[in-house]
């Protein structure tokens, strides 16, 4: 009795260890590490590291700025171009490189990049009002509902900051909302499409513009693509 309470033990004891060494290597919070991150940023510093690098399939615009961008929603958004919701060639074809931890890590790496740029910033300065029809189509649109009052306090990280964000990439984003049928270009968010859908190109164009001559707190922090 006593050999087999004695070997009943060990055995949880084993399948203990064991569980923990999994959920050790599994375990979402194992990632979100900034220094991880950055090694593994290979992929993402020849293009959103160089200040006004362009696109040029399918579309010529300008990569988003990420540097202080909210870790949320990198990890959103590599995700929805892993799983095809956003089409894009390249992008597609990185995140389908990266696992869990990659994005979680990546992210960290980039929302804490833009913490330490943002340090040697001055203060930003009021952002100007909008003009009348631009303030009408925000309005409509209500834009402040899920990004913040100021475009940098989105009401939840998963959303992005898109204050001071390149107008031309804001514009490309807004219009593939409402783009079907097309393998290279579109954006499956039901609230998203709900919201760009009924506006022209004029209009999208118009509020890319405004959003893109706030103060931000999202920027490009310059690397050489061959650091």
């Amino acid at each position: 009795m006593k050999k087999s309470k004695a070997a009943s033990a060990v055995a949880v004891s084993a399948l203990a260890v064991f569980a923990t060494l999994v959920l050790g290597v599994w375990t979402p919070a194992a990632a979100q590490d900034a220094k991880a991150g950055e090694k593994k940023t290979a992929l993402c510093s020849g293009c959103h590291n160089i200040q006004g690098y362009q696109s040029s399939f399918p579309e010529i615009y300008k990569v988003p700025k990420i540097s202080g961008q909210n870790a949320k929603y990198i990890v959103a958004a590599l995700n929805a171009y892993k799983k095809g919701e956003r089409k894009h060639p390249t992008m597609r074809a990185i995140s389908s490189t990266l696992s869990d931890p990659d994005m979680a890590d990546l992210a960290a790496f980039y929302e804490q990049q833009g913490r330490e740029e943002a340090k040697a910033v001055p203060a930003m300065a009021k952002a100007a009002e909008p003009p009348a029809d631009v303030a009408a189509l925000l309005a409509k649109m209500n834009c402040v509902s899920c990004h913040g009052a100021s475009f940098n306090t989105p009401i939840d990280p998963s959303y992005p900051k898109v204050a001071g964000q390149y107008s031309d990439y804001l514009y490309v984003a807004l219009k593939a909302y409402r783009m079907d049928g097309n393998p290279h270009v579109g954006r499956a968010n039901a609230i998203m499409m709900g919201m760009a859908r009924p506006y022209t190109n004029r209009e999208l164009r118009r509020i890319a513009g405004y959003l893109a001559s706030l103060p931000g707190e999202i920027h490009t922090v310059q690397k050489s693509p061959f650091h």
